[in-house]
């Protein structure tokens, strides 16, 4: 018979085995299991995922043997929403412990693309009567500035968009406008027309004197 004391250090050891058994490391059968399931789910009906579940799985396509659960609802409590945390600056995404350049590429990969895809169907036809495929283009493109920018949109003489681009950027409540810069660059591209547009980061926007008098000015 085994001495007590060998039998009672096999008695933990087996305690041991048991107790952690129950565990599911990283990267284990669970983890990839919980991964098919949120990709199968979001196949099935992309709507009915909740936003932290959408941002986990943008995570873990980026972080293929990490838990991105924790994170995803870290940045969503962070940034306010899902929108919030894809269209962050990427400095303050760096900030963020266990988000790789990989994961910051991936959601910045989709803001773009969003973007595109805004841009692409405002102007498949006349941008004036499709004013509001314009407007949803101009707020993916501008309403998540830090800062005033000025973007000029040169139309031709079907109002179909030929160029798109920011003149120039400002503070967090103005930006210069340089109505000889924005004739020349119209003329440059043989535009028939020019719409311009810039944001107000702080969430109205009511246009100010100075907006209606350099938009008279550029007329």
């Amino acid at each position: 018979m085994p001495p007590a004391r060998d039998a009672s250090l096999f008695g933990d050891l087996e305690r041991s085995r048991k107790e952690g058994s129950g565990k599911k490391p990283k990267g284990s059968a669970h983890q990839h299991g919980h991964r098919k399931r949120l990709r199968d789910r979001f196949l099935a009906d992309p709507a009915a995922l909740p936003d932290y579940e959408l941002l986990e799985l943008l995570l873990f396509m980026a972080q293929p043997r990490v838990d991105t659960k924790p994170l995803a609802k870290r940045l969503i409590d962070r940034f306010g929403s899902l929108a919030g945390a894809i269209t962050a600056d990427p400095r303050e995404l760096e900030a963020e412990d266990g988000l790789s350049n990989a994961s910051i590429a991936a959601l910045k990969a989709v803001q773009e693309g969003a973007a595109r895809l805004i841009k692409t169907e405002a102007t498949q036809a006349p941008v004036i009567t499709n004013w509001q495929q314009l407007l949803d283009y101009c707020h993916a493109r501008m309403s998540h500035e830090k800062v005033e920018q000025l973007r000029l949109l040169f139309l031709d003489s079907k109002n179909r968009l030929i160029a798109d681009e920011v003149q120039q950027t400002g503070t967090i409540n103005e930006t210069p406008v340089y109505p000889r810069e924005v004739v020349r660059r119209a003329i440059e591209l043989h535009a028939a027309a020019v719409i311009m547009v810039h944001n107000h980061p702080s969430g109205d926007p009511t246009p100010s004197t100075a907006d209606i008098e350099i938009t008279r000015a550029v007329k």
